[in-house]
């Protein structure tokens, strides 16, 4: 069965090149160009992924997304911007975005990730992971790979796919050490400056989440990497 992706765009030509690149990779699109009327057809469509612009007339992709959110916790959702400020980026996964994607874009980068968060989500086996059900439960925490769920002793919290693959791998290595150049490749695909730059907030932002729990402490280890005790 053909996955279907509900694509939220609402420029006319980007919108027709890239419904139609997706289309004929064998997906089914409904595309959606006007902020309002996104969530009535997210109830009726029941997209297996989204693809969302953020500036949009009448109501933004961070707000569309807050409130697809409250419907689905699960379905992924990648959010395609001109806005490349880390602070946009920031913004995009705290409202419930997996994945984010910078215009332009080319189809091929796309299409990968939208199969990476399918299969990601299509399997109870998540990012590298040794556990036979993608559940991991450490210290006095719970995470769930396959849903991108981590429950603290405190509160729950809904992962983006990078802070997901993050905490997979630092917890594949618990108590041992995960070099920072292996982190950059695996999920980042390469170790430029700018994505050096991004794994560091996104570590911060994981850090302050597993500060709920004493028992579980992320050690930098200068120049090569992190260690996660638990």
């Amino acid at each position: 069965m053909n996955s279907k992706i509900l694509y939220v765009e609402d420029e006319p030509f980007i919108a027709q090149i890239v419904s139609e690149g997706l289309t004929d990779s064998g997906y089914i699109v409904k595309t959606v160009a006007d902020g309002k009327l996104v969530i009535k057809e997210f109830e009726q469509f029941r997209p297996d992924i989204c693809v969302m612009d953020i500036m949009l007339p009448t109501v933004d992709g961070y707000s569309l997304t807050a409130e697809i959110r409250k419907i689905d916790v699960h379905v992924p959702i990648i959010f395609v911007s001109a806005k490349s400020l880390t602070e946009d980026v920031v913004r995009g996964f705290k409202t419930g975005g997996n994945d984010y994607l910078k215009k332009p874009f080319s189809m091929d980068e796309l299409l990968v990730r939208i199969e990476s968060l399918l299969s990601r989500f299509n399997s109870l086996s998540g990012f590298g992971t040794n556990e036979e059900d993608g559940i991991y439960e450490f210290a006095n925490c719970r995470f769930d790979a396959a849903h991108q769920q981590l429950i603290t002793p405190l509160s729950t919290y809904l992962l983006s796919y990078k802070e997901a693959a993050l905490l997979e791998l630092l917890l594949n290595r618990k108590n041992n050490v995960l070099e920072r150049q292996e982190v950059l490749l695996k999920i980042w695909k390469d170790d430029t400056y700018y994505n050096t730059r991004s794994l560091d907030v996104f570590m911060a932002h994981l850090r302050k989440l597993l500060r709920d729990d004493p028992d579980v402490q992320i050690m930098s280890l200068r120049g090569v990497g992190y260690k996660l005790f638990c």
